[in-house]
């Protein structure tokens, strides 16, 4: 993982940032996803139901194809001098395509803008889209908001 400076990332704007490495989406990750998040709901967690859906098998939440962005960013360039990143949030999440079990996807990040206009830290605008391997719709669009604080008296 390689680092940039906050001029850099500024030169950014605008511009591809980076796109991850593929992920497979089994029926393993899908199962321990709803789990955690208490949605069994048979179009993921029942392939022989779902095999009876439009779908054709079950497919994974849409929520998870969205934390996968958490696993995905961390292979971008990180901002030097960073004390710590968070979620701000996202504005425009559209689900554009189911991803089926067994699937891989990777996501394309574009950085859309960068404020540091407030003293401490930065407000980054990133735009996502995940790609399903081997189909021409994405799985996901989003706008993703992140806040990186720096440490000490910056």
């Amino acid at each position: 993982m390689s680092t940039i400076t906050l001029a850099q990332l500024k030169a950014l704007e605008g511009q591809h940032f980076g796109t991850s490495d593929w992920f497979t989406i089994d029926q393993k990750r899908i199962d321990a996803f709803a789990d955690v998040t208490e949605d069994w709901q048979f179009i993921h967690c029942d392939p022989e139901a779902a095999k009876q859906t439009p779908f054709g098998g079950t497919i994974a939440h849409g929520f998870l194809t969205l934390s996968m962005l958490s696993a995905m960013v961390y292979q971008m360039p990180v901002l030097e001098d960073v004390a710590m990143g968070v979620n701000y949030g996202f504005d425009k999440v559209r689900f554009l395509s189911p991803v089926p079990a067994g699937a891989r996807i990777r996501a394309h990040f574009t950085m859309q803008t960068v404020d540091d206009s407030k003293p401490g830290f930065i407000t980054t605008v990133m735009a996502v889209s995940v790609e399903i391997e081997g189909q021409d719709k994405p799985a996901l669009a989003a706008q993703w908001i992140g806040r990186r604080y720096f440490g000490g008296d910056e």
